[in-house]
């Protein structure tokens, strides 16, 4: 059936029997029945006309950070967006008091402040979520800092709610383009029509595609901003199991409690499944030491659930996306 997608489109990139392992930052999991990639919104329009309307499953996969794939074959189409084509970002409102907050003319930078001015920046679904934090602070604009080091995409921050250190994406969200999940209709949701909450946005329940989003931001001062950023910057390095792949914290924040700490005083601190293991930097992480397996990923988070239930009777729901 994507012959017929082909055949309207003739560039755009279909791949079968995809591994998807490459695809997303844990470095495990099995493969995909097409990998579809549009380059532009009339191919991913086409592309999800065909596939709804001859029923076969189909998912949109952003940057692969949040996500882990099952070992064996997803029978169905996985769509991710151009890289080039949807990874651009622009100001569209908002002047830049300097380019470099190192070299920044203090002269300029106090006018700039006085006019309080706000930024907004346009940024395609697949624009890197810290790439857009380093353009934000070359235009004096804060906001992103505690957001940088989030390694997922603008489509994904948005589609989840991404957030990290007191800050979230729908604090910074002006209007979502999307389109329909059948291809049939564009439209914009204003913040308020995202229902953003903790770990969640309507994208979740009304299937639309984001392609781009509109950033408000706040004029600020370059060289301050940059201080933010070095210091979440430290941070994570210090605190965060960077060397190793993993989806980030896997288990959503539950009320009242840090998923972390009810793990390692539960004593799963360094716990290994074949290639899996339990953060000894910070237990909040499952990380491939080497060699995992999806199974060997799902049968740890399966066990951390199980042993943190019965010791502190809370159940952790995992904030990684299993497909």
């Amino acid at each position: 059936m994507l012959r017929e997608l082909k055949n309207s489109y003739p560039d755009i990139k279909i791949l079968e029997n995809a591994d998807m392992s490459e695809l997303c930052s844990f470095k495990a999991g099995g493969r995909a029945e097409y990998l579809v990639i549009p380059k532009s919104t009339e191919e991913l329009r086409a592309t999800l006309s065909i596939v709804s309307r001859n029923s076969l499953p189909h998912i949109m996969l952003g940057n692969g950070t949040n996500t882990l794939f099952r070992d064996g074959l997803y029978k169905g189409a996985v769509i991710k967006l151009d890289g080039d084509a949807f990874g651009y970002a622009e100001v569209i409102s908002g002047t830049a008091p300097c380019r470099e907050p190192e070299n920044c003319n203090p002269a300029v930078v106090k006018e700039a402040e006085q006019k309080s001015e706000a930024v907004e920046i346009r940024a395609g679904a697949a624009m890197l979520l810290s790439s857009l934090a380093k353009l934000s602070f070359s235009f004096g604009a804060e906001g992103l800092e505690g957001l940088s080091g989030i390694p997922g995409s603008v489509g994904g921050a948005v589609f989840m709610n991404a957030g990290a250190y007191e800050s979230e994406t729908k604090n910074i969200v002006k209007s979502v383009h999307a389109v329909s999940p059948d291809g049939s209709e564009e439209r914009d949701f204003t913040n308020d029509e995202m229902d953003f909450r903790y770990r969640h946005s309507k994208l979740m329940e009304s299937g639309y595609i984001v392609t781009s989003v509109i950033f408000s931001l706040k004029k600020g001062n370059p060289i301050e901003i940059k201080k933010r950023f070095d210091d979440f910057t430290r941070r994570r390095k210090e605190k965060q199991p960077l060397d190793f792949p993993s989806a980030g914290s896997t288990f959503k924040r539950p009320a009242g409690y840090f998923a972390g700490k009810l793990i390692q005083d539960a004593g799963l601190k360094g716990l290994s499944i074949g290639g899996a293991q339990v953060s000894t930097l910070h237990s909040g992480f499952i990380i491939n030491k080497g060699g995992a397996t999806a199974t060997d990923i799902l049968r740890l988070i399966t066990l951390v659930q199980n042993t943190v239930f019965d010791v502190f009777g809370v159940k952790l729901e995992p904030e990684v996306r299993i497909i």
